[in-house]
């Protein structure tokens, strides 16, 4: 590979890259509608009944046929993973580590078919499907090496001051046990992957289990895990189709944490399930968000139209941290407006998987269903559409989810401005100053992303006063997305984020394990 991937190359792809991503994508075309299993304790698991996994793109298309989990399965895998724990929290942190960037390498090595799979099955663009499965390569790199620099937590404390003895002192963190990872459809790939590396990297064991519209993608993960040499029982898939896994799971006396990503009234359920039982469980929970954008009279509005449109409708709006309110000051309002709309109109939709297109489909029937009662509360009157508000169902485009990239012009009380819609729709308001847009821009209970426009003198009051995870200011890569292991740790406040720490940021880790302090005297 003469380049590597990364988000950046989305902006500046060379044509190696569609090259290699063509071909891939005509050798998966030739696998769809095979059948696919669990993976428990080592092995393929069957299962009698198999349900089909359809393209978002072209419902027709059957991608695979994969099982259904149920208690049986739920109950095998836990207690696989219960049975490898001694052995893999044992194994020491060189040989943990070996074979999980092993992980990364084989990620990296099928990251074009890989790729290619989760477009079809998403209905992502290539360049965000190769960014997700690059991301996720990294963050097994990332996570081995953010180990082994803390030492793998284990610190030698001084001496106790006793004249007599000598008492030596020593902080260890150990892994919980079994932990559960939950995945969403938005990023199949990568929100399964980052969390299985660190609770595998910090000496857990895992079941994972991936959204019911995404089984595909967390199943070629795990014949990652298992072609880099997983031994049995130390990682463990499970598929989910009908949905009926996540309650097992969290529910399950054999597991010892989780990691949720999805919404916010999942997420809080969990939470709430995981502190009622005899002793709290870890929670590790991103519940999504309802961010802003702040465009002051002296920003640069062409690059706040470019990030804003990148921001709202990269993956058609299905982002947890896509851009959902815009507040522009009222003096540039107007001029904004002039510049965004071209560039929100000019939005190539179709077939993701074709160069040409820039977004595809909703995720599914619920996402498309959305769309069109949210369009329909646009009508109210007092709305005024500024681009979009209908759906593609011509030609081949009927058989998938696609809708329009809308901009909406609204009044502050449109019951939208408080809603997560996970669609391709922004809000915008004028305000009369950046301090009310501030106001209104955290007048919310979640709190993930922010993106700012304006002058060098105002951005730091922008990083002071917003309450958000990950803020950006003056981006024209996105206002409020584009996050990168490394680069930019990822987590929400207030209800986006249960910890207050970010992925892969320098206090990740430490989540996954409990502290013991351990005192020997002589």
């Amino acid at each position: 590979m003469t380049f590597r991937l990364t988000y950046s190359t989305m902006f500046n792809p060379p044509p190696e890259l569609h090259q290699r991503f063509d071909a891939a994508l005509a050798n998966v075309r030739n696998t769809l509608g095979k059948n696919h299993d669990h993976f428990i304790d080592g092995a393929d698991v069957a299962a009698s009944m198999r349900i089909d996994d359809t393209s978002p793109i072209n419902t027709d298309w059957v991608l695979g046929k994969f099982p259904v989990a149920g208690q049986a399965e739920v109950d095998a895998a836990v207690a696989a993973a219960r049975a490898a724990l001694p052995g893999w929290r044992a194994t020491p942190m060189k040989e943990r580590n070996r074979i999980l960037r092993r992980v990364g390498e084989l990620i990296e090595e099928r990251v074009y078919e890989i790729s290619a799979a989760v477009a079809l099955e998403v209905g992502k663009n290539r360049m965000e499907a190769l960014g997700e499965v690059q991301e996720t390569a990294d963050f097994f790199y990332c996570y081995c090496d953010d180990f082994e620099k803390h030492q793998g937590f284990d610190h030698v404390l001084p001496d106790d001051p006793l004249p007599d003895f000598a008492s030596h002192n020593r902080s260890i963190m150990k892994p919980y046990g079994v932990w559960a990872v939950i995945a969403p459809f938005n990023f199949p790939f990568a929100l399964a992957g980052g969390p299985v590396a660190a609770a595998l990297v910090t000496g857990n064991t895992v079941v994972v289990k991936g959204a019911p519209d995404t089984p595909w993608a967390v199943r070629l993960l795990a014949e990652c895990l298992r072609d880099a040499g997983i031994p049995a029982g130390v990682f463990n898939y499970l598929a989910d189709p009908e949905d009926s896994a996540g309650p097992l799971l969290v529910d399950h006396p054999g597991v010892n944490g989780i990691t949720f990503t999805g919404s916010y009234d999942v997420g809080m359920q969990i939470c709430r399930k995981s502190a009622e039982g005899a002793f709290p469980r870890p929670v590790i929970a991103e519940m999504g968000g309802k961010n802003a954008c702040i465009v002051t009279a002296n920003g640069d509005l062409d690059r706040a139209a470019l990030g804003i449109m990148r921001s709202a409708f990269g993956l058609s709006g299905q982002k947890c941290s896509a851009l959902s309110r815009v507040y522009v000051d009222e003096s540039v309002a107007d001029e904004f407006i002039a510049r965004l709309k071209p560039v929100v109109d000019a939005i190539r939709i179709g077939d993701p998987t074709k160069p040409e297109n820039y977004i595809g489909p909703v995720g599914n029937a619920e996402g498309y269903a959305n769309y069109k009662t949210f369009v329909g509360q646009l009508s109210d009157g007092k709305t005024t559409v500024i681009s979009g508000a209908d759906v593609l169902a011509d030609g081949e485009l009927k058989k998938g989810y696609f809708c329009i990239p809308t901009v909406a012009e609204a009044p502050l009380d449109h019951p939208l401005w408080n809603k997560e819609m996970f669609v391709p729709i922004v809000m915008l308001a004028r305000v009369p100053n950046k301090e009310t847009a501030m106001a209104l821009a955290n007048d919310t209970q979640l709190g993930l992303t922010a993106g700012f426009y304006g002058d060098a003198d105002e951005t730091q009051w922008f990083f002071d006063n917003i309450e958000a995870g990950v803020t950006y200011a003056n981006r024209p890569q996105g206002a409020t997305t584009g996050a990168w292991p490394g680069y930019q740790p990822f987590g929400g406040w207030k209800g986006s984020g249960n910890t207050g720490k970010g992925i892969a940021s320098f206090y990740y880790l430490a989540q996954y394990m409990r502290e013991q302090s351990q005192t020997s005297v002589e």
